[in-house]
């Protein structure tokens, strides 16, 4: 029996085959960074900033399978222990955003006229701000850390999921049900949060995903200007910049936190990927 016999080769098989597997790639991805990140204490081998001169800048061995820094720290454990922290940034950094652009969004398409014209002439003036530059500004003026990270994230990061929930309210605060609603006395609250809302929302879902891939870039980007996570830290884009000077004698400092920003953004890249497929949102 032929392989076609078993397993249809139709598009409709193919994609199929194919949206399974662009998933499990990404949960997958996403799944083991997590247990790095919840593991930490028992996977790593020694103390992310323990120092020790006596082994500073070996190479990848036996006993530092990716190597130390200049500072005889292990890079395998700054690795495993920065999960912790470039997994939060991900997070926290797309969680504020997504229900602050989720609220406004709702409102403003819901109700429409000089309350939608007035949160748009807003997302129009964030808009007009380069992302980076933006952001860049706010962390300056509140001072580097994590915490004004998380705060310019917010405050710059939800006019996207905002734009992306009102074009959905617009469109179902006219549609059969929600007429219903009103006819039946509902209030607004309840329509808008209990009978639209959780129809407008896979869209902002599936976008929080490709969101999450830009707020782990900007935060390893933020760090590595010294503005984001400090040192002695273990966080990925601070030990990229710790490794800047020796890249060409010691590329095991760089190449390590580099390839794990890159997995773990690729992983959220393709979850959404295929998130946005099972749910009809790119189709």
């Amino acid at each position: 029996m032929s392989v076609e016999a078993i397993v249809p080769a139709s598009p409709g098989w193919r994609r199929f085959f194919r949206r399974r597997l662009v998933l499990a790639v990404g949960a997958g991805l996403l799944l083991f960074f997590v247990l790095l990140a919840v593991g930490a204490p028992i996977i790593a081998p020694y103390d992310p900033i323990m120092q020790n001169a006596e082994v500073r800048l070996q190479a990848p061995s036996l006993l530092h399978p990716f190597g130390t820094d200049n500072f005889g720290r292990d890079i395998l454990s700054r690795v495993i222990w920065g999960a912790r922290i470039d997994l939060q940034m991900a997070l926290i950094g797309v969680i504020f955003p997504f229900l602050i652009g989720t609220t406004v969004g709702t409102v403003a398409g819901f109700f429409g006229g000089i309350v939608d014209a007035l949160f748009m002439r807003l997302v129009d003036i964030i808009l007009a701000f380069p992302f980076l530059v933006l952001m860049l500004s706010i962390i300056a003026i509140l001072g580097p850390g994590l915490g004004s990270f998380y705060i310019s994230m917010a405050l710059v990061g939800w006019v996207s999921y905002a734009r992306l929930i009102r074009a959905q309210m617009l469109v179902l605060k006219s549609s059969d049900y929600a007429v219903a609603a009103v006819s039946l006395g509902f209030s607004r609250p309840r329509i808008m949060f209990r009978h639209l809302l959780p129809n407008a929302i896979a869209g902002s879902i599936v976008f929080s995903m490709s969101d999450a891939t830009l707020v782990l870039l900007s935060g390893a980007a933020v760090s590595y200007l010294g503005l984001g996570v400090q040192p002695p830290i273990a966080e990925w884009g601070v030990m990229v910049a710790e490794g800047q000077s020796f890249i060409t004698t010691a590329w095991w400092i760089t190449l390590f936190p580099g390839l794990s920003i890159v997995c773990l953004a690729f992983g959220f890249s393709m979850l959404g990927d295929a998130l946005g497929e099972l749910l009809g949102v790119h189709e």
